[in-house]
């Protein structure tokens, strides 16, 4: 609410005084503000694609280096062996987890989430 200084109170005035006192002790103008959210109203986007990516780790070479990689080549990354690895979603860091054998796939379980800003 940066900047906006308007907020709507209960109208206290001498005038109406069963309306605007009895709506505060009785809690009444608090549930009317209480908007409760559900699933269903995050409906519209159910069907919006996203890319999801999990990072192993990352490596930096020159472009010659690259020409040399072939078949059974190892690449060094920057992560150790257990840590964790990066989820992004469309290229934003989420959360962090672990890679798990899921009978003969690979997948990923996610053991932080990250809030934003949080890297």
């Amino acid at each position: 609410m940066a900047g906006n200084d308007d907020v709507d109170l209960p109208d206290l005035s001498q005038d109406a005084p069963e309306q605007g006192t009895a709506a505060l002790l009785t809690g009444e103008a608090v549930a009317d503000a209480d908007v409760k959210h559900s699933a269903q109203d995050l409906e519209a986007v159910f069907d919006v694609p996203v890319t999801v990516s999990a990072v192993l780790g990352k490596s930096a070479m020159e472009v010659s280096q690259l020409l040399k990689l072939g078949k059974g080549t190892i690449v060094e990354l920057d992560r150790k062996v257990g840590e964790a690895i990066d989820i992004y979603v469309n290229d934003r860091l989420v959360a962090r987890g672990e890679v798990v054998l899921v009978e003969d796939r690979l997948g990923v379980t996610m053991t932080e989430i990250i809030k934003a800003g949080q890297n």
